[in-house]
């Protein structure tokens, strides 16, 4: 089976990882959706009035996420509008889309769609990060049972609170985040289990990583006030699913 870095990481290519402005171009981690039949909420479909789209569009963005397919539309489709890329914690994430000043975002699931509109856009694969040198990594793929009596070190902030039945807890407090957690695994204690998107944003020579076959996917998803659907919104609506400058619905 192919390592999981290469083409059979990923089954179709939604854009490019972002830190705090667009980055560089890698693979893409996961599986894509049809938004159109897919869409988790009631989101509504974009109208084709006459009204201007005004700048800049402010698109927040979790880290990991992959906006660059659709960044690229909307700079070819729309030159003169900026579109302006902020990054968000996963754990702030519906807070940042309510109140943060953004007028859509790029999020994590599950989130509390109350007052939101959401797409679900992509599926992630889990992976298992661990030491170049540990013994996990002799398998081109694993699962959770391969994973019984091993340490899990688990960031506090953890997106996929996958359970690892036989794990063993860390004596160790919580990293702070998902760059130590991989940093802590990188020096041969543990490994930790995250959306393969963040194990390519978080890559370190002393670290690689495995699929986990069964674990549990996290799915990126298009989040946006209900009470705030601008023609800008509507046009990256559009974007995401799929529709060409001259579509029509």
């Amino acid at each position: 089976m192919a390592k999981p870095g290469g083409a059979g990481g990923s089954r179709r290519r939604p854009g490019r990882p972002v830190r705090d402005a667009p980055a560089r171009r890698s693979a893409r981690p996961g599986t894509a959706r049809d938004g159109a039949e897919k869409s988790a909420g009631a989101a509504p479909e974009p109208s084709q009035g006459a009204e201007p789209i005004e700048g800049p569009f402010v698109l927040g963005v979790i880290p990991g996420a992959t906006p660059g397919k659709w960044i690229d539309a909307w700079n070819e489709r729309m030159p003169d509008v900026v579109l302006e890329l902020r990054q968000i914690p996963v754990a702030g994430q519906r807070e940042a889309v309510l109140e943060g000043g953004l007028d859509a975002a790029l999020v994590r699931l599950p989130l509390d769609r109350e007052a939101l509109h959401v797409i679900a856009l992509y599926d992630e694969v889990p992976v298992v990060v661990a030491a170049v040198e540990s013994h996990l990594m002799a398998a081109d793929e694993l699962s959770l049972r391969d994973l019984a009596g091993e340490i899990v070190v688990v960031p506090q902030d953890d997106v996929l609170g996958v359970e690892v039945p036989g794990a063993v807890a860390a004596s160790f407090a919580p990293p702070h985040d998902t760059e130590e957690a991989i940093a802590i695994a990188a020096s041969g204690v543990g490994f930790v289990v995250v959306p393969m998107s963040l194990a390519r944003l978080h890559h370190r020579k002393d670290a690689d990583y495995r699929t986990l076959r069964d674990g549990p996917v996290s799915t990126v998803a298009l989040a946006w006030p209900a009470d705030r659907t601008t023609p800008a919104v509507e046009a990256f609506v559009g974007i995401v699913r799929g529709r060409t400058a001259n579509s029509s619905r």
